[in-house]
């Protein structure tokens, strides 16, 4: 019995040493060789940022739309002073606008509009409103119809300053019918500031047929991205009359625009009269809703998460 488990035990150990022999020598012919390693895909790593954003500047800056616009322009920012388009193609918004106006006599009177917003393909915008007005003696009348379309004349940021066109139709219903032209300019300098100009002539069509220029400006700064800012506007106007002398209206006050939600937004814009023809007082309330009705629906988010502003 012992005798046998020796053998077995150097039969065990000879198999050993021509397993190892026989590798040896496959190796040493090259019929064995190793297993090839596997490439892994090739990663690039780069600090660009995807086509359309803007590293470093707020949420509200970030382009959007067709047109590449920054976001903060689709809210109106200054009640007098218009910024490029604020509506999508077939997109719709409603704006409820409240003018009180303090007069030189001591009288008073406040104005309430109402106005629809319709975006049209290739930089069109067409919008329409009606106004009418109550005095200080709470006597209230209709005072006007009237339609603007504007044109932009190119894509966000292709011509300095984005200048678009604008005209304006009124029917009045105690006073001439007048039309209206203006060009509209308007851009973010750097993050958080932005700026907007407005030149206008108006003509009345009957009447005293009484010309007025116009020009109003805003700048505004946003303290609290997609939610709040604050700002500075004012307005200049020359009027001329046949058999009336010239009035110069000079106006200036503080502006601010609250949005509570992405869809909708509050501007108040009082401003104080500096000439004798000008008001005393006329301030601004202007709550606006942002339908996104239209194919282009603006999305919640405009860039990744990682180059959100703080």
């Amino acid at each position: 019995m012992m005798k046998a488990s020796k053998q077995l035990r150097l039969a065990l150990i000879a198999a050993i040493i021509l397993a190892a022999q026989n590798s040896q020598t496959q190796a040493t012919n090259g019929t064995l060789a190793p297993e090839p390693a596997t490439k892994l895909p090739e990663v690039i790593v780069t600090d660009s940022a995807p086509a359309g954003t803007r590293p470093g500047w707020l949420q509200e800056e970030q382009f959007v739309g067709p047109y590449q616009q920054p976001d903060w322009t689709m809210a109106r920012r200054f009640p007098g002073t218009r910024v490029y388009l604020q509506q999508m193609p077939w997109e719709t918004g409603f704006e409820q606008w409240v003018r009180f106006r303090n007069f030189r006599d001591g009288t008073d009177q406040t104005r309430f509009q109402e106005e629809f917003e319709i975006g049209l393909p290739h930089r069109f915008q067409l919008d329409l409103y009606e106004t009418w007005a109550v005095d200080q003696d709470r006597f209230t009348q209709q005072d006007e119809y009237s339609a603007e379309i504007r044109y932009a004349l190119a894509d966000w940021g292709k011509i300095p300053l984005n200048p678009t066109l604008y005209l304006e139709y009124a029917q009045h219903d105690h006073d001439p019918n007048t039309i209206e032209g203006k060009i509209l300019l308007g851009t973010d300098f750097s993050p958080h500031w932005h700026w907007g100009l407005n030149v206008a002539c108006e003509q009345e069509l009957s009447g005293g047929r009484n010309t007025e220029l116009a020009a109003t400006q805003g700048i505004s700064y946003t303290l609290l991205d997609e939610k709040l800012g604050v700002g500075l506007e004012w307005e200049y106007m020359h009027e001329e009359a046949k058999g009336s002398p010239v009035d110069n209206i000079f106006m200036i006050g503080p502006s601010m625009q609250w949005r509570p939600a992405s869809w909708c937004h509050i501007d108040i814009a009082p401003l104080v009269g500096f000439t004798h023809d000008s008001l005393r007082v006329e301030a601004f309330l202007v709550f606006d809703i942002d339908f996104d009705t239209g194919p282009t629906r603006r999305q919640e988010h405009y860039a990744p998460t990682s180059l959100k502003t703080d």
